[in-house]
């Protein structure tokens, strides 16, 4: 399955960029997340409950960054396991493209999933991840709104 879309954020590309580096952004911003642990520079380990359909589940996982597209570019890639439910595995490619005195974020993202969550179908894993896409970068995109106003 693939996913793509793009996002004007209200902000530099170098505060987009940071942001986007920032465990603790991004624990507030992808759904369902409990842990987020950096490891390194470019390694983080995550803990997120998903409810896709009647599966609901744990997800443990570890993502992998490239950054030597930076701060233009960068890509992801990771795994995650959820037990019973099944596990998924996939990456993104992200470009942070300046316009005026705000950031396009466009990203391009693949994930292959198996287990239980293959068998309810491409059409609710494809909406259920669009969704959950979506509430990730409005929930992100309004951190920049808040610290605009504050």
């Amino acid at each position: 399955m693939e996913l793509n879309d793009e996002v004007v954020i209200n902000a530099p590309r170098d505060q987009v960029y940071a942001a986007l580096n920032d465990p603790e952004i991004l624990k507030e911003c992808i759904p369902g997340c409990e842990e987020l642990i950096q490891h390194s520079d470019t390694e983080l380990e995550a803990k997120v409950v998903l409810k896709v359909g009647p599966v609901k589940a744990r997800f443990a996982g570890n993502v992998r960054l490239d950054k030597s597209g930076a701060p233009g570019a960068f890509s992801l890639s990771g795994e995650g396991s959820g037990g019973t439910a099944g596990f998924a595995k996939g990456g993104a490619d992200v470009t942070l493209e300046e316009d005026g005195d705000g950031t396009i974020l466009r990203y391009s993202a693949r994930v292959d999933i198996g287990g239980k969550l293959a068998q309810l179908g491409s059409r609710l894993i494809q909406s259920t991840a669009k969704k959950l896409s979506a509430k990730f970068f409005t929930k992100f995109a309004e951190t920049f709104d808040t610290e605009t106003a504050a």
